[in-house]
């Protein structure tokens, strides 16, 4: 079976567990690509798990935020330089890789800075239980305060990278420099804050020239907004698009000889209806609430936390009420079924923090929170789960 073209991505049988598509953890997720790109640089420790990329001297990874496979592939007209590249062509590759569960941004970033899945990294969803104040902690905004370095202790491929003696650099918005999330996946060597796009792009091929051995992360986060803002079927989401397109050929036309370009995103996204059937509202469903004490995650991938001793019941209901368009597993199901990372590799520091029952939508529709979570709960755009179209990102490759 094709790493990135898995067999099981098609639409499963609902209420069935094994049939759910699971992260190509180890072959093809985003927590193997930077630890594939530094073993062609000779760093120690790491080993090439997407044997597919040739090594390159300089490494240069462009992550779009909310920029899926599924979503360049439907969107020809607005981004024609990345649909070129989606085969064989401009001197590499294009091909799915899986982000890994949830497909989220903190868990994704966390995935690719430290090269673990989060079973390991311990960043397992947007809102997780923070097992020793017993409060959900938001990941990506790092609230409430929770010391860095003990959340997640691995050192970042980065950093590992930097003290091997390589060119080390991320190019990024001035705002993610000091941020906890920032500090735990995506620190080492030198951060350079830019406000454009067009900045970050000419600066980062400016550090690929840097060393003989060079690797340079950039970041565009504006696409992922107009989504959860206005829906990927929207003109403000297209006209990100359109942008990023530019931007990628841009980068593009700046590399220096013996550099590989690795084009990529966190997750993709889908557009979920205004309606009751497509949006359950978690603090309008007795239901839904009997027995749980904490309800973390986002709408389409959700942990579920239990009150002590109503584990077995609360899993129970939930597949009941919401087996048709949820798969749902206990926490141990969604473990050995390696939803997280590989069965048998989860830090024990991180048990506590994936949910009793945990949730991931197969069909359009959410788990919202009204009440708790207005927000997030408005938005037209969401990601999470395992689907096609959130769980599979692009790895586009240009080489010099």
């Amino acid at each position: 079976m094709s790493h990135f073209a898995p067999s099981n991505w098609d639409e499963p049988e609902l209420l069935d567990l094994t049939g759910a598509p699971v992260p190509e953890y180890g072959t093809g997720s985003l927590a193997d690509l930077l630890p594939t790109l530094v073993a062609g640089q000779g760093v120690p420790g790491f080993t090439a798990s997407i044997p597919e990329l040739t090594p390159a001297d300089r490494n240069c990874v462009f992550l779009v935020d909310g920029m899926g496979w599924e979503q360049i592939k439907a969107h020809p007209d607005e981004a024609p330089y990345l649909n070129s590249l989606l085969g064989t062509s401009r001197g590499g590759t294009g091909r799915p890789i899986t982000a890994g569960f949830p497909a989220t941004t903190a868990t994704s970033l966390a995935s690719v800075g430290t090269g673990l899945p989060p079973a390991r990294h311990g960043l397992p969803g947007y809102t997780v239980r923070n097992p020793a104040t017993g409060e959900l902690m938001n990941q990506l905004r790092w609230h409430p305060w929770t010391p860095p370095k003990p959340w997640q202790p691995y050192p970042t491929v980065f950093q590992l990278a930097d003290k091997a003696g390589v060119a080390t650099a991320q190019v990024s918005s001035p705002a993610f420099q000091t941020t906890p999330l920032t500090k735990v996946a995506l620190s080492g060597g030198t951060f350079l804050g830019r406000m454009t796009g067009e900045e970050r792009m000419d600066l980062a091929g400016e550090r690929l020239a840097a060393g003989d051995r060079s690797l340079v992360y950039t970041y565009y986060s504006e696409l992922d907004g107009a989504g959860h803002r206005h829906g990927v079927n929207s003109d403000a989401w297209r006209g990100q698009l359109m942008y990023v397109d530019r931007l990628v050929q841009r980068l593009a036309g700046q590399l220096p000889p013996r550099t590989a370009l690795y084009v990529t995103a966190d997750h993709g996204m889908v557009d979920i209806p205004f309606d009751e059937d497509s949006r359950i509202d978690y603090d309008e469903d007795w239901e839904l609430g009997a027995g749980v004490a904490l309800l973390g995650g986002e709408g389409r991938a959700r942990h579920v936390y239990a009150v002590p001793g109503a584990e077995a019941d609360v899993l129970t209901v939930w597949r009941e009420v919401l087996g048709d368009r949820f798969w749902i597993a206990s926490r141990e199901e969604a473990l050995e079924l390696g939803w997280f990372g590989p069965p048998g590799e989860c830090d024990e520091r991180v048990l506590g923090r994936i949910g009793d029952v945990v949730a991931a939508a197969q069909a359009d529709a959410a788990i919202t929170a009204s009440v708790n979570e207005p927000n997030e709960s408005a938005l037209a755009g969401m990601h999470g789960s395992m689907t096609a179209a959130e769980q599979l990102v692009p790895l586009l490759e240009i080489r010099t």
